[in-house]
């Protein structure tokens, strides 16, 4: 999320009440998750596993728990409770308005919007778009020409990003967006999360069945194929002519190469390769896999001859 108007470093720790290092007139003009920031974003870490991870990122601000060496050109915030003041400039800088009973947002008139649709604020909706019956467009999402969305579902709900804490677990606040192409189509009962405080991204031509679940920040390239109860967890990269089929899982901050394949009740926590098709659990070169299963067929024989 870029703010409206900048803030100083100076202004911005004065919000939180909390020490800072760094030039008073440092500037930071967004906010986001260290899986998608950019140059002049803060970000935060609460753990020192990944100290180095967030001061070498592109983020030029850090909420960070103790003082540390920063690299040049870059700027700390010492809070006990990044996550927390995280969310509080988040709140601050966060439009949550009350759905109103006439969509808030700019709506092709050629656009089919069915009974039943309900339409949060900021939404754009491209020309000769059709949406049926129980869909739920939430804030902030942006959908191209010529789409299709199938029955009853979701599209850019909260994140499911959540912090443990010894009283239960707080859920990190979003103001991300979700973007959906030109010629995508989306099936009945599916759910696509937004973006933290980036964007998820659905790609032109992109094909995906009913109850099929996209979590936050994950972009899908072009003229992919998903079919029915896919599951893909946040913050996955998957390149265009992709193809995953039935109940494939897919676990977060994984790249899936262009032109891939995923044969049915695949799963994966690991990149994979474009151009090959997989199977398996994990997933790996279906060609093999199918060998490995012949060869367990002979197993029992094999044992009894012992």
């Amino acid at each position: 999320m870029k703010f409206e108007k900048p803030f100083t470093l100076k202004e911005l720790a004065s919000f939180l009440g909390r020490e800072f290092e760094g030039p008073e007139d440092h500037l930071v003009s967004g906010i986001n998750e260290i899986h998608k920031v950019e140059t002049g974003d803060l970000v935060f870490v609460d753990h020192p596993k990944y100290f180095g991870k967030a001061l070498n990122s592109a983020a030029t601000t850090i909420i960070i728990t103790e003082k540390v060496d920063y690299p040049k050109g870059k700027a700390i915030i010492l809070s006990p409770t990044p996550f927390d003041d995280f969310n509080k400039i988040i709140k601050a800088n966060r439009s949550r308005e009350n759905w109103s009973k006439e969509p808030q947002g700019k709506i092709d008139p050629t656009a089919n919007i069915f009974p039943n649709v309900s339409i949060g604020n900021n939404v754009q909706i491209g020309a000769n778009t059709k949406i049926c019956a129980g869909v739920v467009i939430c804030d902030n999402t942006i959908i191209g020409n010529d789409v299709v969305i199938g029955p009853n579902a979701v599209l850019g709900h909260d994140a499911f990003y959540y912090k443990k804490k010894p009283e239960g677990f707080t859920r990190l606040e979003t103001c991300g967006r979700t973007i959906i192409e030109d010629r995508v189509e989306i099936g009945a009962a599916t759910t696509i999360d937004c973006g933290v405080s980036g964007d998820t991204i659905i790609g032109e031509g992109t094909k995906i069945d009913n109850h099929v679940h996209i979590g936050h920040d994950t972009v899908i390239g072009k003229h992919c194929l998903f079919a029915a109860h896919v599951g893909i967890a946040g913050c996955v990269n998957i390149e265009d002519h992709v193809t995953l089929w039935g109940q494939v899982g897919i676990a977060s901050d994984v790249r899936i190469g262009a032109g891939a394949t995923l044969l049915a009740q695949s799963g994966t926590n690991k990149d994979l390769e474009g151009g090959r098709v997989y199977w398996g659990a994990p997933a790996i070169d279906a060609r093999l896999k199918m060998r490995e299963v012949a060869a367990l067929k002979k197993l029992p024989t094999m044992l009894e001859k012992l």
